[in-house]
C-alpha cells in the first residue's frame, strides 16, 4: 500500500471531497490528486500536517496499509437501546476483566440464568477508581462486568448488584478479533466513536445509563467486540 492511497482511503473516511480537503491543507485540489496518485509524494512538513488531521502517525501514514483497518473496524452506527436491568460486578486485580467475567459466569450458572437462557449477554467495562498507587506499585486495574437480565428473569441470589440502565442512544462499532492487538484496536474502536460523535471521550454514567461497555461475542469461529459508547436520550 503506498502512501498516496493511505491519503485517498484516510479523506475517504473523513467523508472529504479533494477540494475539501485541499483547502484544509493549503493546496490545489489538483496537488491532492497528485499526492493520492503518487505522482508527487509530500513533504515532511505536509506528511506531518496530514497525520494531525487524520490523527494517525507518520509510520503508519508511509508504511502501512491502511485501508486493511475496514476489516478490522465496522462503520459506527447509533442505535436506541431500550432500558435493561442488570446484576453486575466489579473486581480490582491484575488481570480484572478475566477475573469479573468468570466469578459472573459462575454466579450465572448458580442463579440459574444460563440454565434458562444460554445466550445471555455478558457485558463489561473498566473500572475507573483505581489509584495510582495500586495500578504503578501493585500492578492493579479495575474491570465491572453485568449480565444483561432477560424480561421475567428473577432471582434473590445475592453476591451481585442488581440496576437499572435507561433507555439511551449508543454510538456502536465492531471490532474484529480484537485480542490479537488489544491495545491497539480496542482503544481504536473508542477512537472511531469519537471522531463519528465528534467530541471526546467521556466515561462517566449520565443519567442512569452507562457510559460505555463493551461485549463480546463469537460467530463461526471468530472472535468480535461490540463497543457501545453513550450517545444521548431521545
Amino acid at each position: 500500500m503506498s502512501t498516496g492511497s493511505n491519503i485517498s482511503y484516510l479523506r475517504r473516511q473523513k467523508k472529504l471531497t479533494q477540494e475539501q480537503f485541499a483547502d484544509m491543507m493549503k493546496v490545489t485540489r489538483q496537488t491532492v490528486s497528485r499526492w493520492e496518485s503518487d505522482e508527487v509524494t509530500p513533504e515532511l512538513a505536509k506528511l506531518t500536517e496530514i497525520c494531525n488531521v487524520f490523527s494517525c502517525k507518520l509510520d503508519e501514514l508511509v508504511r502501512e496499509d491502511m485501508s486493511a483497518r475496514g476489516e478490522i473496524y465496522s462503520e459506527v452506527t447509533v442505535r436506541k437501546l431500550p432500558a435493561f436491568r442488570m446484576a453486575r460486578y466489579v473486581m480490582i486485580s491484575p488481570e480484572p476483566e478475566r477475573d469479573v467475567q468468570e466469578y459472573m459466569k459462575n454466579w450465572g450458572i448458580r442463579s440459574g440464568l444460563l440454565a434458562a437462557h444460554p445466550d445471555a449477554k455478558l457485558i463489561g467495562w473498566d473500572f475507573p477508581h483505581v489509584t495510582q498507587e495500586q495500578q504503578v506499585r501493585f500492578g492493579l486495574h479495575g474491570y465491572e462486568a453485568a449480565y444483561v437480565l432477560p424480561e421475567g428473569f428473577r432471582t434473590d441470589l445475592d453476591g451481585v448488584t442488581y440496576c437499572s440502565n435507561s433507555e439511551a442512544k449508543y454510538a456502536v462499532i465492531t471490532v474484529t478479533e480484537p485480542f490479537i492487538q488489544p491495545f491497539d484496536r480496542i482503544p481504536m474502536g473508542y477512537k472511531h466513536i469519537m471522531e463519528y460523535l465528534q467530541t471526546d471521550f467521556n466515561d462517566r454514567p449520565a443519567d442512569g445509563c452507562l457510559g460505555s461497555f463493551e461485549y463480546e461475542y463469537e460467530k463461526d469461529g471468530v472472535v468480535y467486540m461490540d463497543i457501545y459508547v453513550h450517545a444521548g436520550k431521545e
